[in-house]
C-alpha cells in the first residue's frame, strides 16, 4: 500500500501533463479565474449632467450625484444633444438632465422631473451609475420632505423600516457568488483528468490487462485523496480568504467531514472512469467536454427547481452536484451536515458504487 502511494506521486512528477493537471492547475486557476471579477463592483463611473434649471435644488442634486461612490461627474453640459454625443462617443456611461422648473416643483411640494439616460453598450457600468444617481435623488427627496414638514410639525415615525442586509454574498458581486462553487468543479476535474491520464498512459505501456492488488489500489486511492484534500484546503483556506469571498461559515469539523466525502466520491468516480480508457488522450477529450455541463447541472447558476426532473436525477450521478451543494452550503452559507444530509448521503452512495466498480475493474477477472 505504501509503495503504491509513493508510486503514484512518482508517476505524477514523471509526467508533465499529469503534474500540470493534478498539482499546478489549482494554483493557476486560483490566480487566473478570480481576476476577471476583481472589478465587479463599479465605482466612479463617468457621468455628464445638464442643468436646465439652475436653482439651489438642482445644484444640491448635482452635489449629491458627485458624492455617491458609483458616479463621477466628468462634465456639466449645456444641452441634451451634447450629452447624447458624449454617450455615443463612450466618454460617459450615463447622463442626468435636470429640466427647467425642477426647483419650483420641489418648493411647491410637487415631484420634480429629471431625465436619466444610460449607454447600453456598457450595461453594467451604466446600470450602476444610474443606481448611484437614484441614491442621490432619494436623498434629495428626503431633504425636500423634511423642509416641507417643518411648517406642519415634526413628521411621524414610519410604521415599518426596511433594512437591507445581503446574506452569504455580502459584496453582492458575481465572483463571490460563482467562484466558490467553480473551485470545487476545478478540484473535481483536476482529479478526474489527472488520474484518467495516468491510467491511460500506464495501460498504453503495460497493456489493457493491467491489474492491481487490493492494497495497491487502496494506496493509489489514498494518494489521490491526499491531493484532493490539499486542493480543498488551498481553495477554502487560502484562495477564498485572499479574494475576500464568503468562507468559514460552518464549524471546521463539519467542513472537513464534507471535504472528505466530496474527495472520496470524486476519487472513486475518477478511478472507475479511468478503468474504461486504454489511451492517454481519450479521457482528456471526454473530460473537457463534460466540464461545462457538469457546472450547469450543479444548480449553482440555474436553480434545480427550474430544471427538468430527469436532468436533476442525472445530475445526482456526478459528485460535483452533491459536492457543491454540501461544500458551498457549509462553507459559504453556514449550514451543517444535518442540514445537507441528503447531499452527504448521495456522496456516500456514489463512493460505495464507484468504489465497488473500480475494485471490480482493477482487481477482478473481467475482460478488457
Amino acid at each position: 500500500m505504501g509503495q503504491a502511494f509513493r508510486a503514484l506521486f512518482a508517476a505524477i512528477f514523471a509526467d508533465r501533463a499529469a503534474t500540470l493537471l493534478l498539482l499546478l492547475s489549482p494554483l493557476i486557476y486560483a490566480g487566473f479565474y478570480p481576476s476577471a471579477y476583481t472589478g465587479e463592483v463599479v465605482v466612479r463611473a463617468p457621468v455628464v449632467v445638464v442643468d436646465q434649471d439652475g436653482t439651489s435644488a438642482s445644484r444640491g442634486l448635482l452635489i449629491g450625484v458627485g458624492a455617491v461612490q458609483q458616479t463621477e461627474v466628468v462634465a456639466s453640459l449645456a444641452s441634451t444633444a451634447e450629452a447624447q454625443l458624449w454617450l455615443a462617443e463612450g466618454r460617459a456611461v450615463a447622463a442626468l438632465i435636470i429640466q427647467q422648473g425642477f426647483g419650483e416643483d420641489i418648493a411647491r411640494g410637487d415631484p420634480g422631473t429629471v431625465l436619466l439616460t444610460g449607454n447600453g453598450a456598457y450595461l453594467l457600468r451604466a446600470s450602476s451609475a444610474l443606481s448611484g444617481i437614484g441614491v442621490a435623488l432619494g436623498r434629495t427627496g428626503r431633504d425636500a420632505a423634511r423642509e416641507q414638514a417643518r411648517a406642519a410639525g415634526p413628521p411621524t415615525q414610519p410604521g415599518l423600516v426596511l433594512v437591507s442586509r445581503p446574506l452569504f454574498n455580502t459584496r453582492e458581486g458575481y465572483g463571490a457568488a460563482v467562484f466558490p462553487g467553480v473551485a470545487f468543479v476545478i478540484i473535481h476535474q483536476s482529479l478526474l483528468l489527472g488520474l484518467t491520464l495516468l491510467a491511460g498512459t500506464a495501460r498504453e505501456k503495460m497493456g489493457p490487462a493491467m491489474r492491481f492488488a487490493p492494497r495497491q489500489l487502496a494506496g493509489i486511492a489514498l494518494a489521490a485523496s491526499c491531493i484532493g484534500l490539499a486542493e480543498v484546503a488551498w481553495f477554502v483556506g487560502m484562495v477564498f480568504w485572499w479574494h475576500d469571498y464568503p468562507r468559514a461559515a460552518a464549524p471546521l469539523l463539519d467542513v472537513m467531514a464534507a471535504a472528505v466525502l466530496f474527495v472520496a466520491a470524486t476519487v472513486a468516480a475518477a478511478l472507475a472512469l479511468a478503468s474504461l480508457f486504454r489511451t492517454r488522450e481519450r479521457p482528456l477529450q471526454l473530460g473537457l467536454a463534460l466540464s461545462l455541463p457538469l457546472f450547469f447541472l450543479t444548480g449553482l447558476s440555474w436553480p434545480a427547481e427550474a430544471t427538468p426532473v430527469a436532468l436533476v436525477a442525472i445530475a445526482r450521478l456526478f459528485p460535483t452536484t452533491s459536492g457543491l451543494e454540501l461544500m458551498v452550503g457549509l462553507n459559504q452559507m453556514g449550514g451543517t451536515l444535518i442540514d445537507y444530509w441528503a447531499a452527504a448521503l448521495n456522496l456516500v452512495l456514489l463512493t460505495l458504487l464507484c468504489g465497488s466498480f473500480s475494485y471490480w475493474r482493477w482487481t477482478g477477472n473481467w475482460r478488457p
